[in-house]
């Protein structure tokens, strides 16, 4: 194959591709938050801003401001927008023109670090929901995590209300938990079940208002994928307070365990891979 139609075919790849992330992309909309007030202080303002729209996956807030006095703060669920809690942050944002792609559905908050700034309006939750006019796209292939373990909640005594308070701090504080391990809840599902939540607010007021999880079948096993902090309270007050809840410390996966076959060639890399193989070999 000589040099000219490897680079014909180099360019005609290269346009079917940006063709396709066009396609993908076309019906994106890009929000600039606040409009040409920009993202500033101001009672209600983003509320009634945030009304008036309807946010899609793949579309994309603009946070402008002035980076001196201000920044953007992801938080993860609805107490910590209340209260303007910045402790445990999904993500902050500095550059003073922020874009932040909005990647799966669901409720998003953003806060001021500063909380008097936040107290005083400068806060934004919006509800992003999936384009009905595009195909929701299959969930990608599961993990498989073969050094995995299992490990039943509260081990004979399962899920719960305990006699102390604190037994299930005490049971995971015993036990280091990794990427891969499972969670095994067994209990009476007429009695209780088993909520996931986001923050450490919803962990320690047993609000059940915002779950990420919800399980009831009286023998859930809850797989943990991602490593950080993971939140399970009952969805009942009572039993909650008196101690049915459970938070859990989650390692990442141990180097030593991690398969080959997770170790996978991005998209792009196995194009660029391929494309090589069309290079013109030298003659002797």
């Amino acid at each position: 194959m000589t040099t000219t139609t490897t680079r014909n075919l180099c360019l005609m790849l290269v346009m079917m591709l940006f063709t396709v992330l066009m396609g993908c992309c076309c019906s994106a909309k890009i929000y600039k938050v606040g409009d040409s007030e920009g993202w500033t202080a101001k009672d209600d303002a983003y509320s009634d801003w945030a009304k008036l729209k309807e946010f899609h996956v793949g579309d994309s807030l603009i946070f402008k401001y002035d980076r001196k006095y201000n920044d953007v703060t992801q938080v993860s669920g609805a107490l910590e927008y209340k209260f303007c809690d910045t402790s445990s942050p999904k993500a902050v944002y500095k550059t003073g023109h922020d874009v932040v792609t909005l990647t799966e559905p669901g409720s998003y908050y953003f806060i001021s670090s500063n909380p008097t700034q936040c107290l005083s309006g400068q806060r934004l939750d919006i509800l992003v929901v999936h384009d009905p006019s595009h195909p929701i796209p299959p969930p990608p292939p599961r993990k498989i995590f073969p050094f995995g373990k299992t490990y039943s909640v509260g081990d004979s005594k399962e899920w719960t209300v305990p006699e102390e308070s604190d037994f299930y701090n005490k049971w995971s504080e015993e036990k280091q938990f990794h990427v891969g391990d499972n969670l095994l809840f067994y209990y009476d599902n007429e009695v209780d079940d088993v909520l996931q939540i986001s923050g450490d607010l919803e962990f320690l007021s047993c609000d059940p208002t915002s779950p990420v999880a919800v399980h009831n079948t009286g023998q859930d096993l809850v797989r943990l994928t991602k490593p950080g902090i993971h939140y399970f309270i009952s969805s009942k007050t009572d039993p909650c307070e008196a101690g049915l809840k459970l938070r859990v410390v989650v390692g990442p996966l141990p180097k030593a365990y991690v398969p080959r076959k997770m170790m996978k060639l991005s998209p792009l890399d196995r194009l660029i891979k391929w494309l090589q193989t069309f290079r013109p070999r030298p003659h002797h």
